[in-house]
């Protein structure tokens, strides 16, 4: 489902206007990666939990050379499903 497509559904299933909808759906990503950048959980219970991860440094490959190079750690936005979410999936 592409961003207009979830506009236009919860546009159709709630009743609200498709710009404030999309008002809706910008505010809430910006309040999420706001808190994530910060160090700081969303979570919405039922659905999940939005959070910082971190990617351990490791040693990798270039695909190109085939010489070894080192991945710095990085962190990275992460995403886990909430029990609700998890038993609709099953």
């Amino acid at each position: 489902m592409t961003k207009q497509q979830f506009v236009d559904t919860l546009s159709k299933e709630t009743g609200m206007s498709k710009k404030n909808v999309e008002m809706f759906l910008g505010k809430f990503t910006k309040i999420v990666t706001e808190n994530i950048v910060r160090g700081e959980k969303v979570a919405i219970t039922g659905f999940g939990t939005f959070d910082l991860g971190k990617r351990a440094a490791r040693r990798g490959r270039n695909p190109q050379s085939g010489d070894y190079i080192n991945i710095p750690e990085m962190k990275m936005p992460r995403f886990r499903a909430g029990k609700r979410l998890k038993e609709a999936v099953r």
